[in-house]
């Protein structure tokens, strides 16, 4: 075993009885095992480089340095991205190597490095986090997610992260369930995001630019409305109201969506507005 292979293996210690996301599956991941992600513990990109398609406070003038990483544990059937999260597309990086990219991130000017679907390689993630830091890695981390977290693998993360930036995308458990088979995904999401906040509080700016903080994203769905509502006024009541969220009209039905009844189509203008208006009465922070 080479000596970057043995700096690595403490690392992988929880994917050998996996539960890094409430999907519990306590596979062994080294040993090829794969439950829900259907991942091993391998870090697989899909792609590397400033994204201008962020919110405005994470792209600024030169780009949010964006890290896709490959496979999801949520793998909801509208994904837009579902050939980098159910078909796994990418290659393989070893940790220095995502590290590497970090800080090259860095150097060509982007204000922070997003790291997308980072939930299911978590532990990998952090110590690519620890290495970059350790190379004089400056700008701000952010871990961009789905919002199905363990409370237990975020904790890890303390520390690590300065901005979370989680989609909370339902409230009800039926629609949780028909989207994505994660029926406890509403009351995950409630816990990650009072965990995150707890971390790293409200969202602070600096230059126009998020530092540190928590920035919600609300994809409104389809019959959403009371999904956004509820969500919506538990960021106010119990986590913050001075929490950023960013209400987002891009739900398509992609992938598997147009077999699914109730995902098979956009949501209306109507529907995206009322999610939107109820932001503002609530008095939330809005990001675009």
């Amino acid at each position: 075993m080479s000596r970057r292979e043995t700096a690595v293996e403490p690392v992988l210690e929880s994917f050998r009885a996996c539960r890094l996301c409430p999907r519990d599956c306590g596979v062994d991941r080294t040993a090829g095992e794969v439950g829900f992600c259907g991942t091993g513990a391998d870090l697989v990109v899909g792609s590397v480089g400033p994204h201008f398609g962020e919110e405005d406070i994470l792209v600024g003038s030169s780009g949010s340095g964006t890290i896709f990483l490959a496979g999801c544990n949520l793998l909801c059937l509208f994904c837009q991205n579902a050939d980098l999260s159910h078909g796994r597309r990418g290659r393989v990086f070893a940790v220095d190597d995502c590290a590497a990219a970090m800080l090259r991130l860095e150097r060509g000017g982007c204000h922070n490095i997003n790291v997308v679907t980072p939930t299911h390689v978590a532990p990998l993630v952090a110590e690519a986090i620890r290495r970059a830091r350790a190379a004089a890695l400056r700008v701000p981390i952010v871990y961009n997610c789905g919002g199905y977290e363990s409370v237990a693998a975020l904790q890890a993360l303390e520390g690590l992260v300065e901005v979370y930036m989680p989609d909370f995308k339902f409230w009800d458990s039926a629609r949780a369930a028909a989207a994505c088979n994660a029926p406890d995904y509403p009351e995950a999401a409630r816990a990650a995001v009072l965990e995150m906040h707890r971390q790293v509080g409200d969202l602070e700016l600096a230059a126009g630019l998020a530092t540190r903080g928590l920035l919600v994203r609300h994809l409104v769905m389809p019959d959403g409305v009371e999904d956004g509502v509820a969500v919506l006024d538990f960021l106010a009541d119990e986590v913050s109201r001075d929490t950023y969220v960013n209400v987002m009209p891009q739900y398509r039905p992609c992938h598997r969506a147009r077999d699914v009844p109730g995902l098979d189509r956009y949501p209306s203008r109507r529907e995206f507005r009322r999610v939107v208006e109820h932001a503002e009465a609530r008095g939330l922070r809005i990001a675009r």
